[in-house]
């Protein structure tokens, strides 16, 4: 019998990859750039009467809270998928999202900004917006039709 002799064969660096390397690294967004850019996916997607609370200073669990509405639990579940893309592409880790099989209350974690996704009948039972709203301060976003 022969000995097997293992050889670990790591690839050559040059200056040339280790720059590359370097450049490749996205810095992260700032929480009011993913903030804007997760309205603006929202809005693209025709999600209807988005809401924005402003959590800074009165949680510690994010800067922002989106609420938003789909008209069905297909445009909820999609608005979120494209959102966790955008986000992905973006440079942000990927978000974390609950809720995707049934799609009639989606929550998607992205750090600094939390959204909710609902059906309207759902969203119109919880009534997130009034409870972390903290009276009339959540900063209503014009979309499309109700």
């Amino acid at each position: 019998m022969s000995a097997m002799t293992q050889v670990n064969i790591a690839p050559a660096r040059t200056a040339s990859t280790t720059i590359l390397a370097m450049t490749d690294t996205k810095t992260p967004l700032s929480p009011e750039a993913l903030h804007a850019c997760i309205l603006e996916q929202l809005e693209d997607d025709q999600a209807l009467e988005m809401v924005s609370i402003a959590l800074e200073g009165k949680s510690s669990i994010a800067d922002h809270m989106i609420v938003a509405s789909g008209r069905s639990t297909r445009q909820v579940a999609a608005m979120a998928q494209k959102l966790s893309e955008k986000i992905k592409s973006l440079g942000e880790p990927a978000p974390r999202i609950e809720g995707l099989p049934t799609a009639d209350w989606v929550l998607i974690d992205a750090g600094d900004v939390i959204v909710h996704l609902f059906r309207p009948e759902v969203r119109s039972f919880y009534n997130l917006e009034r409870m972390w709203g903290f009276g009339d301060d959540g900063e209503k976003i014009a979309t499309g039709t109700a």
